[in-house]
């Protein structure tokens, strides 16, 4: 499986309720694209407070790589992704994408190797 990980500084002078809309637009993504399992989205809650200005984003499970390549590929993405870049704090840099492979059952799991505890 592939988590799509994608973090948002959004402009300064962006309305929460126009948030809330493109979350609606991500969302309207569930059941058109085959191999997307989940997605979240919102704004972080963190107590670490370590966000560094990127305070919203979201998350999208795939089956497999290919998933996300036909996710990407698709016509309704390209325009979420569009909206996206013209409310991001500079545009494509206010945005970071992170994609990791990940085993269903590692989801769950917890890491208690020495020194994992240490690790952010």
């Amino acid at each position: 499986m592939i988590r799509h990980i994608v973090l948002i500084r959004f402009n300064e002078d962006i309305a929460e309720s126009e948030i809330a809309d493109i979350w609606q637009d991500l969302h309207a993504l569930n059941g058109r694209v085959p191999g997307l399992l989940a997605m979240h989205a919102g704004r972080s809650e963190s107590p670490e407070k370590i966000e560094r200005g990127y305070l919203h984003g979201f998350t999208v499970d795939f089956e497999d790589w290919e998933a996300l390549a036909v996710y990407q590929a698709h016509p309704d993405h390209k325009r979420l992704g569009a909206r996206l870049v013209a409310n991001a704090r500079g545009g494509i840099d206010g945005i970071l994408v992170f994609d990791l492979p990940f085993e269903p059952a590692s989801a769950e799991a917890i890491d208690d190797r020495p020194g994992s505890a240490d690790r952010c």
